[in-house]
This record gives structure tokens, sequence and C-alpha cells, in this order.
């Protein structure tokens, strides 16, 4: 998978997480529709990023990269969305 195709992928799933919040959470958006959308978008590519280069550093396989780079920065947004609502 080339890297820019994992970047735009990202980015969308960022989004779709960042909208979706507000459903997720049942609560007041602290920041608005697009800080939770920024903050998403942040967080998955700087962790599906850090997930491509650094899984392969440590020897494992590339279905164990693969994984990681599909849940990994969506749980990471998750917790970051998470975070944001309780720390108001």
């Amino acid at each position: 998978m080339n890297v820019v195709i994992l970047i735009v992928v990202m980015v969308l799933a960022g989004v779709v997480i960042g909208w979706l919040a507000d459903k997720i959470f049942k609560g007041d958006r602290p920041k608005g529709l697009q800080g939770d959308i920024i903050a998403s978008v942040l967080t998955m590519v700087i962790v599906g990023l850090l997930d491509w280069y650094v899984i392969p550093m440590m020897n494992f396989s590339d279905t164990m990269r693969l994984l990681g780079v599909i849940f990994e920065p969506a749980l990471g947004a998750l917790l970051v969305l998470w975070l944001m609502r309780r720390s108001r």
C-alpha cells in the first residue's frame, strides 16, 4: 500500500469518526463539529503513519501491520475524542 493512499484513507476515516462522535458519545461537542473532525483526522494520520513505519521495525508480519493500521488509529481517535469531552 502506498503511503499517499494510507494518508487519504486515514483522513477520510477521521472525518467519518469525527462526524459520528456525537452519536457515539451521546453528548455535547465541546469544540464543535470542526474540532472533533480536526482532532480525529490528526490522530488517525499520526497513529496510522507511526503504525505503518514502526510495526515492521518490531519484526511483526504484514498481517499484524495491516491490522494495526486498520484498528489502532480508529481506537486512538475515539480515545482522543472521549478525552476532549471529559476534559471540559
